[in-house]
């Protein structure tokens, strides 16, 4: 028989297990539980419009695929370094120097299983126990949960309008303290698709790194950027965090592949983090993505950037017509993040019935922060232009009851 006692506890009828405490810090993407609704009703035989997921509706292009059948045909099935097979990194290193004019030394650039490895490992380099980093709301949810992760804490800021939806020099001016570790930024964002000028990215670089901190900044929008061409953060300092991905410009989501620019002293720390929390990124996926630079690739890309543009451009006068407030074009991504409070009193509940009632799936802005989340919703262009016409006709018979 057993004895029980207080050192040493009966569990057996316990109706759940315990989980460390950061557990609770981390919330569900509240959109997937529309998506898995949609799925249903789509399994149900209704029709949907899907402009809730972040993710590009083209097909991987086909060289890049072929080159990872390719790659699988050959036997290079092996674990590559942990920082990533070497031509990759030489192939991104020759990217920025195409594309941005900037010289990035391969050594300093580690490949990563998605962006999201590499947000890892950026806070796992940085951020103790306790440590601030501060970010912008309403941003990209799972940036804060990272920081929760390594017991840190995220501070978001309330951005809008005035600020472009972005964090400034004086929005860290204002809220840097004693435990403040780094700033996280993104440009292009998610969910707003705004941008943040080059000098005002250096103006933040160089507060953080005179208060002992550094700047992360997130760039896994570009490509995707429509009026202009974003400059990357690696142009303006060398100490900065720089994340970039293959999912979302190179049309890679599935293939789960990203890289990290961290600042040269941070590289070794980086390779040993790696080599334990994940060992190295999928080597089909790396062979992959080496032919996501060649010219032919390159030009597709950028023909489907155009298409994301048009759909832009169609979408967005196309809210404004139906009474949703945008008061900033999109530079990039594929998101409109539209304020709805005219509309309905709960963004959430909005987008329920939408989905329920035309079929018209979106995401609410809780998942995004607590700044007027209720207020808002993100609208992702990812169907092609005459399903949004759809989407909005849709909705536009909603709105009249």
């Amino acid at each position: 028989m057993r004895i029980v006692t207080e050192q040493n506890p009966d569990f057996s009828d316990r109706k759940s297990w315990p989980l460390a405490q950061r557990v609770g810090h981390i919330e569900p993407f509240h959109v997937m539980a529309l998506l898995a609704r949609a799925r249903e009703l789509e399994a149900a035989g209704r029709s949907i419009i899907h402009m809730e997921i972040g993710e590009p509706d083209f097909a991987t292009p086909e060289a890049i695929r072929k080159a990872g059948a390719q790659s699988i045909e050959r036997g290079e099935t092996f674990y590559t370094p942990a920082l990533g097979l070497p031509a990759l990194r030489q192939a991104i290193a020759g990217f920025y120097r195409s594309r941005y004019g900037v010289p990035v030394a391969p050594e300093r650039i580690i490949i990563t299983p998605g962006a999201s490895g590499a947000l890892l490992l950026a806070t796992a380099a940085l951020v103790n126990p306790g440590d601030e980093v501060l970010l912008a709301d309403p941003g990209y949810p799972a940036n804060r949960h990272f920081v929760r992760l390594m017991d840190g804490v995220p501070v978001g800021i309330a951005v809008g309008p005035d600020s472009n939806y972005q964090l400034r020099s004086e929005h860290l001016q204002q809220h840097w303290g004693v435990r403040t570790k780094a700033a996280l930024v993104a440009t292009p964002s998610n969910p707003t698709g705004t941008l943040i000028e080059p000098d005002e990215l250096s103006a933040m670089a160089q507060f953080a790194a005179a208060r002992g901190g550094a700047l992360i900044v997130d760039e896994i929008y570009h490509g995707l950027v429509y009026d202009g061409e974003a400059q990357t953060a690696l142009a303006l300092r060398d100490d900065v965090f720089v994340i970039n991905s293959f999912s979302k410009y190179f049309n890679m989501t599935g293939w789960r592949l990203g890289w990290l620019v961290a600042p040269e002293g941070y590289v070794e720390a980086i390779d040993r983090i790696a080599q334990n929390i994940f060992l190295a990124a999928s080597t089909p996926a790396q062979y992959a993505a080496l032919a996501a630079f060649e010219p032919e690739t390159l030009a597709l890309l950028e023909a489907r950037r155009d298409e994301f543009r048009a759909r832009r451009d169609f979408l967005l006068p196309a809210l404004r017509g139906l009474g949703f407030g945008v008061p900033q074009i999109p530079q990039g991504a594929f998101y409109i993040y539209a304020r709805s409070a005219e509309l309905a009193s709960d963004s959430y509940v909005f987008a329920r019935e939408l989905l329920e009632n035309v079929g018209v799936a979106v995401t609410p802005g809780i998942d995004f922060g607590a700044n007027a989340a209720q207020e808002h919703l993100r609208f992702a262009y990812t169907v092609p232009v005459d399903q949004l016409g759809e989407g909005v006709e849709r909705i536009a018979r909603f709105l009249k009851g």
